[in-house]
C-alpha cells in the first residue's frame, strides 16, 4: 500500500501551493526526563519528514497548542515505559500535504485538519485519517477546542451535573480550558465564579459573563468565598492543586462535586504534587455528602468526537469565544517559530495568558514555477 505522494520523490512533487515538501525539517525532542522543560526537550534542526502510511495524513503544522500537562509528559509522568528520546506537543492545526491511498478517500490535499498527537512540535507531523478532524479553513481558534475545550466540555457534562442555578467555581478562570468552563456553565444557567491573577484577566472573564472574579493576588479567596457564598459552591472546575484544591475542597456546598482537571501548581515540582490536607479529606466528604471526581480526557476518547463537533458549531454560530494567546504582550513579543516553544511554555507557567496560548509556525513558500 504505497501512499500516493512518495516521499523519498519528494523533490519531484510539489504540494498544493506549488512548493515542494522537504525532505528534512524542525522538530522539539525530549532528550532527558526532566520537570524542567528546556532541558528536558531540544530542537533537531534535521528529522527526516515522516512519509504518510497507506492511512495516513501527512500535515503540515500552522498552528500549535501549548498544554500544562506538556511538562509532565517531557517529565515521563504519563507513561514510565516511553525512555527518550521522543516526540513531544499533543495537538496542531494544518493542512495536508500528502496522504495514502486509504486516507484519500475522506480527505484531499490542501484540506485544513486539527489533530490530537503527541508529535505536534513539529515543521510536519503524520497523523492516521481517522484521528483528523475535517476544518472549514486554517485557524488557531479551532485548535483552542481540540483539549482544552473538549476536557471543559466532557468534564462538566459527565460529572458536573450542572443545571439552572447552582454555583459553579471555575479556578485558573482565564487560561486555556477555564475560559471554556464559564462559558459552558454560564449557558446551563448557573452562577459562576472565576479566580484569576490580574485585573485584566478579570475583565476578560466579565466579558465571558462571570457573575464574580476574584484576583488572588488582591483578594483572599477562602474570605471572598465564606462571605459571599456561605452556602458553599455546589461545583468546582479545579486545575491548580495545592492550597487552591484545599480553598475549593473547604467551599464546596452540600453534596458538592470537585472536579480535579490538572494541578498546575504542582507540574514544575521535582515531586509533581504540592500537599494538600488531605488527611482530613473522609470527614470533609463525609460531612457534606460530597464527592471529587478526577477527569482526564483519554479516558472519554469514545465521545470526543462528539464534544468538538458541537463545540465547532457553538463557534461557527459565534455562541463560543476562543480566545487566543500568541504571547504578543510577552517580553520577546509573539510565539513564532519552534524554538519559542520554550518561552510559551514559561509564559504559561507565569500565568501571563489570558485564553490558550498558541505558537505559529510560519512556512515560507518557494515557488518553482
Amino acid at each position: 500500500s504505497r501512499p500516493i505522494l512518495d516521499m523519498s520523490y519528494s523533490r519531484h512533487f510539489l504540494d498544493f501551493q506549488g512548493s515542494s515538501i522537504p525532505s528534512s525539517m524542525k522538530k522539539l525532542v525530549v532528550t532527558k526526563l526532566s520537570q524542567n522543560f528546556r532541558e528536558a526537550v531540544t530542537v533537531q534542526q534535521d528529522s527526516p519528514v515522516p512519509l504518510p502510511g497507506d492511512g495516513d495524513l501527512l500535515v503540515r503544522n500552522r498552528f500549535v497548542g501549548i498544554n500544562a500537562s506538556d511538562i509532565n509528559y517531557s517529565a515521563g509522568r504519563y507513561d514510565a515505559s516511553v525512555k527518550p528520546p521522543f516526540d513531544i506537543g499533543f495537538e496542531g492545526v494544518g493542512e495536508v500535504v500528502a496522504l495514502g491511498l486509504s486516507a484519500s478517500a475522506d480527505y484531499t490535499v490542501g484540506q485544513a485538519v486539527a489533530y490530537v498527537k503527541a508529535g505536534s512540535f513539529a515543521e510536519y507531523t503524520v497523523v492516521p485519517a481517522r484521528q483528523a478532524v475535517p476544518l472549514p479553513s486554517v485557524k488557531p481558534e479551532f485548535l483552542t477546542l481540540m483539549v482544552s475545550g473538549a476536557t471543559a466540555y466532557l468534564s462538566l457534562k459527565e460529572l458536573g451535573d450542572l443545571s439552572e442555578g447552582k454555583k459553579v467555581l471555575v479556578t485558573a478562570a482565564a487560561g486555556g480550558t477555564g475560559q471554556f468552563a464559564v462559558q459552558l456553565a454560564k449557558k446551563a444557567k448557573c452562577h459562576v465564579i472565576g479566580t484569576c491573577s490580574s485585573d485584566e484577566k478579570g475583565g476578560f472573564l466579565k466579558s465571558l459573563g462571570c457573575d464574580r472574579t476574584i484576583n488572588y493576588k488582591t483578594e483572599n479567596v477562602e474570605s471572598v468565598l465564606r462571605k459571599n457564598y456561605p452556602e458553599g459552591v455546589d461545583v468546582v472546575y479545579e486545575s491548580v492543586g495545592g492550597k487552591m484544591f484545599d480553598l475549593a475542597l473547604n467551599a464546596l456546598a452540600i453534596k458538592g462535586r470537585l472536579i480535579v482537571i490538572g494541578f498546575i501548581a504542582g507540574y514544575q515540582n521535582p515531586t509533581g504534587l504540592q500537599p494538600i490536607q488531605a488527611e482530613l479529606l473522609p470527614a470533609k466528604l463525609l460531612k457534606k455528602s460530597a464527592s471529587i471526581r478526577g477527569f482526564f480526557l483519554n479516558h472519554y476518547l469514545s465521545d470526543y468526537k462528539m464534544a468538538l463537533q458541537h463545540l465547532l458549531k457553538m463557534y461557527e454560530r459565534g455562541d463560543l469565544v476562543c480566545e487566543v494567546d500568541f504571547g504578543d504582550m510577552s517580553p520577546e513579543g509573539k510565539f513564532t517559530g519552534l524554538e519559542s516553544v520554550f518561552r510559551a511554555v514559561d509564559y504559561m507557567y507565569m500565568g501571563k495568558n489570558i485564553g490558550k496560548i498558541v505558537v505559529e509556525l510560519p512556512h515560507s513558500v518557494s515557488s518553482k514555477l
